[in-house]
């Protein structure tokens, strides 16, 4: 069983498994419901996905007409969107999720769409943890001063 939540845990979800593949999605929209490069959303069969607590603390907002995007009050952390009057599924945020979860993306999709600043084609440096402040400085964050 995989479980996630919310950021402040008041809300926390299961499901056994996930269907079909999944996508990094660059599109306007999911930028800016993730707050981040792109969004990435797993399909999770609706008859599945178990609210174990919080349901009270949900928060819905109709971004397109029939996308229902909830997220937590507290906290505000995007957790699944439902689309249509009957979903099959529920599209899980990817980084909502507590367990393990092994599978790999497909693809990047509306890359027509990708911010300026974003490049993911682009090889950059990468850091187990905090790198040194010398080598990058992340400003306004809780980044140790060596």
């Amino acid at each position: 069983m995989l479980k996630g939540s919310c950021l402040c845990k008041d809300i926390e979800f299961q499901f056994p498994n996930a269907e079909g593949d999944y996508v990094y999605c660059h599109c306007l929209s999911c930028r800016k419901a993730s707050g981040a490069a792109f969004g990435a959303n797993i399909s999770v069969p609706i008859e599945t996905f178990e609210i174990l607590k919080g349901e009270a603390s949900l928060k819905v907002f109709e971004s397109s007409p029939g996308k229902m995007r909830h997220f937590c009050n507290r906290c505000g952390s995007p957790l699944f969107t439902l689309v249509g009057r009957n979903p099959a599924f529920a599209r899980v945020r990817l980084g909502s999720i507590d367990s393990e979860f092994l599978q790999l993306p497909a693809a990047h999709i509306f890359m027509s769409q990708k911010a300026l600043w974003d490049n993911p084609e682009v090889e950059i440096p990468s850091f187990t943890e905090w790198p040194e402040i010398d080598t990058v400085s992340i400003r306004g964050s809780h980044q140790p001063i060596t």
